[in-house]
C-alpha cells in the first residue's frame, strides 16, 4: 500500500490538520481537501508539488500569501521568498518526529483508518506536551 501523508502545521511546526491520499495520487488532491480548514494565517509555506494555478488564487482569495516555489515545468517562473521558503524545514522536521515511532516509520498498520489515527496519536503525544 502506498500513501502520501499531507499536513497543516503552525509556526513552530505542530500539526494541526492530516489527510491521506493515495500514493499515485497528485498533491493537488491533498491541497484541495486541506484548503477548507486552513486557520486563518498571512503565509502558506509549500513544496513544488502543491504549484498550481487554481491553489494559488485559491489562497489569494482568502487572503493567504503564498510561499512555493514554480514546479520546473512552468513556462513563467513563479517569485517567492526564499527566506520565508527556509522555515519550511520545522514541517521536515516534524515528519522525521513522527517517523521516530516504529509504528508509523514500519507502516505497522495496513488499513488507512487505522494508520491515520495512529499518526494522529503519535502527534498528540510528541508535538503537543
Amino acid at each position: 500500500m502506498n500513501t502520501k501523508l499531507h499536513a497543516v502545521t503552525d509556526t513552530k511546526g505542530r500539526p494541526i490538520r492530516f489527510f491521506m491520499s493515495a500514493g499515485q495520487v497528485s498533491d493537488y488532491i491533498g491541497a484541495g481537501a486541506l484548503l477548507s480548514s486552513l486557520p486563518k494565517v498571512d503565509w502558506l509555506l509549500g513544496e513544488r508539488g502543491y504549484d498550481a494555478g487554481w491553489f494559488r488564487e485559491a489562497l489569494k482569495d482568502r487572503g493567504i500569501r503564498a510561499c512555493i516555489p514554480g514546479r520546473k515545468q512552468r513556462k513563467k517562473t513563479v517569485k517567492y521568498d526564499k527566506r520565508r521558503y527556509k522555515r519550511r524545514n520545522r514541517i521536515e522536521i516534524m515528519f522525521g518526529r513522527l517517523k521516530d515511532w516504529w509504528r508509523v516509520a514500519t507502516r505497522y498498520d495496513r488499513c488507512p483508518k487505522v494508520f491515520l489515527s495512529a499518526i494522529a496519536l503519535t502527534a498528540a503525544v510528541i508535538c503537543w506536551r
